[in-house]
C-alpha cells in the first residue's frame, strides 16, 4: 500500500518506521530540513516543504496514494492536509496533539476518517489508524506490549473519571472508549467514564494485572 506520511517527528517517524517494516510504500514529508536528511538516510522517499501546502502533496502523489497521515505537530496543519486527501479520495489520518472543544471535535472528525491521539498510545495507533484497522481486531502488536478491553463495572473506581485525566503510569495508556453498545473510538476531551463502558489500553504484558487492577479495582 502507497502511504503519504506527513510530519517525521518523533510520531511520525516511528510510525512510517513501521509501516515500512510491515511491507508499505512510504513517503515521508517534512519542512524541516534536517527531518528530511534523517528520513532519507533511512530509505525513505522524500518531498521537502510545507505538508499543508497543496503543490506539495501533490508533488508526494496524493493523487495516488491509499492514505494520508497528517501527523506534524500542528493540528490545523493536519487538518488541512485531511481535507486536501480527502479530496483526492484517500484515508485520512489526522493527528490532534491538544485537547479541544467538542465544536471543534466535530469538525475536524467530519474532515477526516480519523483522528488519533498518538501522545496516549504511540506510533502503533497510528499505524493503525492509517491502515484502517479495527481496534478489536488487534492482537500483540511487539514483544512486550499489549492492546486490551476491559469493561468497566458500576464499582470500578475510574467510573465518574475523565478518561484523558487516568493514568496508567509506565504500565500503559488509554487510547479508546466506547459506551455500552458502541463501538471504540478516540475519547472527546471531557469524556467521563460510565457503568458499562469499554477502554482499550495499549498495555505493558507484565503490568496487565496492575493496569485491570487500577481501572476495575
Amino acid at each position: 500500500m502507497r502511504i503519504l506520511v506527513v510530519g517525521f517527528g518523533r510520531v511520525g517517524a516511528r510510525t512510517a518506521r513501521v509501516l515500512d517494516a510491515e511491507g508499505h510504500e512510504v513517503t515521508v514529508v517534512d519542512d524541516d530540513h534536517g527531518k528530511v536528511l534523517r528520513a532519507r538516510e533511512r530509505g525513505f522517499t522524500t518531498i521537502e516543504g510545507d505538508g499543508g501546502d497543496r503543490s506539495v502533496l501533490e508533488t508526494g502523489g496524493i493523487d495516488e496514494v491509499a492514505a494520508v497521515g497528517g501527523l506534524t505537530g500542528t493540528v490545523e496543519t493536519n487538518h488541512r492536509i485531511c481535507r486536501i486527501g480527502s479530496e483526492y479520495g484517500c484515508r485520512t489520518v489526522m493527528r490532534l496533539s491538544e485537547d479541544v472543544d467538542p465544536e471543534v471535535y466535530d469538525r475536524y472528525e467530519a474532515d477526516a476518517d480519523e483522528v488519533i491521539y498518538p501522545e496516549r498510545f504511540g506510533a502503533a495507533g497510528a499505524k493503525t489508524a492509517i491502515l484502517g484497522g479495527d481496534f478489536n481486531a488487534l492482537g500483540d502488536l511487539t514483544e512486550g506490549l499489549q492492546l486490551i478491553v476491559v469493561r468497566i463495572d458500576a464499582d470500578a473506581p475510574v467510573v465518574g473519571d475523565h478518561v484523558n485525566e487516568i493514568d496508567l503510569g509506565d504500565h500503559g495508556r488509554i487510547y479508546a472508549h466506547g459506551r455500552d453498545g458502541d463501538p471504540l473510538t478516540i475519547p472527546l476531551p471531557g469524556t467521563a467514564v460510565e457503568t458499562g463502558d469499554r477502554l482499550a489500553i495499549l498495555a505493558v504484558t507484565g503490568a496487565i494485572e496492575d493496569v485491570e487492577s487500577t481501572l476495575l479495582g
